[in-house]
Formats: structure tokens, sequence, C-alpha cells
């Protein structure tokens, strides 16, 4: 008799003859379990996560910019060049305590730019970032129009970017690739750089740690760093697709945050396998994590801690199952505390636009500024 095709493996795209994988392994390995209450120790231990501090702070510069002043920092993790941030505030404000947001950049495929992606400095961003900002951001400089509402900003480049870019002298020739004539300088730095990514996961994974352990150990760093400051209060964080990854992830192992928003960036991981594994970072994909528990459950392990969770509804890189799946689990873990989680589902593709920064403004408000998001004057 031949074979019922209603017992036949699931095909995944992607994967094609060999979809039989992700069931052999989901039964041998006992993926995605349901988490305990131990979640954040273990996955901090799984995911190598390193204890990093932004030692001999600098200030590089200072300026001001119409109703925004700035400041670019700088600190030394221990290893590569020093990462540069910049700090921006209400000009207005003077040395007057306001709450802190670490702004995180996003992954976007562009190394070259970190901080500049989401902040505007004393130059005028590059044509690359000018480019990236009006698909992504809603032709917006978020952060410095956060800073505008009355926080101090915090926007600092982590590991792969900006300031904390490899060399291409540093990299493997077969990643260098033949210079293209034809493209910019950051351009073909780009197309390098995302081919490093695969080398550099390795290397952290040889090293005991992950990908994601080594940025996340940044940014705890540099959220430190921000507390520090006697110009800061309480302390959130906020970032969009590989910058909502990081978001989700000092969330979750930095109890110092306050709340958290993490934008077109969560799905379940189960999800995910079914054509969308290709269109990530190594970030999100650390060894060993889904044998400990799904992402949502990670992104939730702080509950009752307020998060925000922006879901779009039409995002390329994300499916749709998996964002509501995700939004059904982290809504689970807030089951005792149903206000401290927002979820969003907006008619949006893979982006922060205006509308969702407006949003995500007054969420920040309201749980970290002491006036309760009245406007800041």
């Amino acid at each position: 008799m031949p074979p019922d095709p209603a017992d036949a493996p699931r095909r995944l795209r992607h994967l094609g003859e060999f979809s039989a994988l992700a069931e052999i392994a989901a039964a041998q390995r006992g993926l995605f379990p349901p988490s305990g209450p131990e979640l954040r120790e273990q996955a901090r231990g799984l995911l190598g996560v390193l204890d990093l501090t932004a030692a001999s702070v600098r200030t590089e510069r200072t300026w001001t910019a119409g109703d925004l002043s700035g400041e670019e920092v700088s600190w030394d993790v221990g290893f590569g060049p020093r990462t540069r941030a910049y700090v921006l505030r209400p000009r207005e404000a003077g040395d007057a305590v306001l709450p802190g947001v670490l702004a995180l950049h996003c992954h976007a495929g562009m190394k070259w730019a970190g901080k500049e992606k989401i902040a505007d400095g004393p130059e005028d961003p590059s044509p690359e970032v000018a480019k990236l900002r009006a698909v992504l951001y809603g032709g917006r400089a978020w952060a410095g129009e956060l800073a505008r509402r009355g926080f101090t900003v915090l926007v600092p480049d982590v590991l792969g970017w900006g300031s904390r870019r490899v060399p291409l002298a540093d990299m493997p020739e077969s990643v260098r690739g033949d210079p293209d004539p034809e493209l910019s300088e950051a351009d073909r730095y780009d197309a390098a750089a995302a081919r490093y990514e695969q080398v550099l996961a390795k290397y952290c994974t040889v090293l005991g740690t992950s990908y994601a352990g080594v940025v996340v150990a940044e940014d705890l760093a540099a959220a430190a760093y921000l507390r520090s400051r006697p110009d800061v209060g309480p302390v959130g964080c906020a970032g969009l697709s590989g910058g909502g990854l990081r978001a989700a992830l000092l969330g979750a192992f930095d109890p110092g945050q306050a709340a958290v928003a993490v934008v077109a960036m969560i799905s379940s991981y189960r999800d995910l396998l079914d054509g969308y594994v290709a269109s990530h970072t190594w970030m999100l994909y650390p060894p060993g994590l889904s044998r400990l528990c799904d992402l949502p459950d990670l992104v939730a392990c702080a509950a009752p801690r307020p998060l925000l969770v922006w879901y779009g509804e039409h995002d390329e890189i994300l499916p749709l199952s998996g964002m509501r799946r995700a939004h059904a689990m982290i809504a689970a873990h807030y089951r005792q505390a149903p206000a401290g989680y927002t979820g969003v589902f907006a008619d949006a593709g893979h982006s922060f636009g205006r509308s969702a920064q407006e949003r995500v403004f007054g969420w920040l408000a309201r749980h970290l500024r002491a006036d309760g998001g009245e406007p800041w004057r």
C-alpha cells in the first residue's frame, strides 16, 4: 500500500527534500520546551553573555543643533576599537535629571554605519543612511526626536557596526572579495561585512560565547554607563529589527531596564522554520537556545516589567503566524499582570515609521517619566 500523503513531513521552504530534519530534531532534541523560573540565568549561560564594562569613558566632542544638545562619548570594553556613542538631550534641559533610553540601531545589512542610522551627529547623514532612514524610519532620525520629548538618549555602536566595525584588512580574502569601483566605500564594506558575520559567529561559538552573547554584553555595558550619568533617571530601551532583538535580549538580562520596546522582530522560532531563517542575523540564532525555550519565552522572562512588542502584519521577513503565536505566548507570561504587556498589531511592514514611533514614544514616557507622559516643557 502506498504511503498516505497526510503522513508525509511538512515541506519547508529552503529545506525542501530535507524538511523531515525538523521533525526528527524536534523529537530527539526536545525543542521549545516550556520555560521555567530559571530561564534568565540558564539563557545567560547558554548564550555565553560576557561581563563587560564601559571603561575609561571620555567625551570626544559636543554640539548643539536646534533644540537638541549632543555629546559624542567613547569607552573601552576591553577588545577592539573604542565604542563611540551619541548622547542626545533637549537643549533647554540643562543639567536636569531626565529618564534615559538606550536607542539601539538596526542591522539592515548596513554595518558601515551604526548609531548614525537612527541619530544625527554634527555632520549630515550620508546618502546611504538617508536612503535607509527613508525606507525604515519615515525619513526620521528617531533617537533625536525621542530626546526632544524629554529624555536622555544614548545611541551606541556595537560589535561589527560603525566605530566597532571590523577592518577589511582583518577579514579573509575570500570574504573581502574584489572591490567594485561602481560601489561607494560604504556599500563595498557592507557587502563584505555580510559575509564576515558568519566568520564572526564561528569565532564566538568556538570561544564559548555567541554572537548574541557578545552583542548583549556590549549593550549591558552601555546601559550601565547610561544609568551612571548624573543627568539620568529610570532607563529603558527600544529598537527596530536587529535593534529590536538587542532590546529584547537586553531586557531579558538587565534587571535595571524599567521598560522595553521591541519593534518588528519577534516571532516564534518554530514558525520561522518555513522559509524565514535565512533573512535574519546570526544574533537571532544562539546555538542551543531552541532546546531551552522558544524566543517569545525569553522576551517575556522579565514579566511583569513593562514590555511593548510592535508587530507589522505585512512584515516581509517575519511570518504572521509566528507573530501571533509570539503574542499569545508573551501574553501568557503576563497573565498575572496583563497591564504590563502591550502587543500592537499594525497595518505595516518591516519598519518603524512615524506612527509607530509616536506610539512607542508615548508608551516610554508613560513608563519612564514621573509626569506620566505629559508634553515636555
